[in-house]
């Protein structure tokens, strides 16, 4: 898959994407959603915060696919997921 980058404003702790798109003529809607995981407790080493992150992503509805990861803050990390396309 091609990729192109698209800037999107400061985000909510939850935020639905859509994006039509054309391909050779053809209109597909593409559906992202960006979510903020917080880290469960403060100063947490970095072997729980893989944990946290791996139990979230484990879980996540089977519906949408993790498509990128986000640089991991003191309290937060960021996770974009894509509908998964029925084709």
């Amino acid at each position: 898959m091609k990729e192109v980058i698209i800037l999107i404003p400061d985000f909510e702790s939850e935020q639905n994407i859509e994006i039509d798109v054309r391909i050779n003529g053809r209109t597909k809607n593409l559906q992202y959603r960006v979510e903020l995981l917080d880290w469960e407790g403060n100063n947490l080493p970095s072997e729980r915060k893989v944990q946290v992150l791996k139990h979230k992503i484990d879980a996540y509805d089977k519906d949408w696919e993790l498509v990128e990861i986000g640089p991991p803050g003191e309290k937060n990390i960021s996770l974009m997921f894509r509908k998964r396309s029925i084709e």
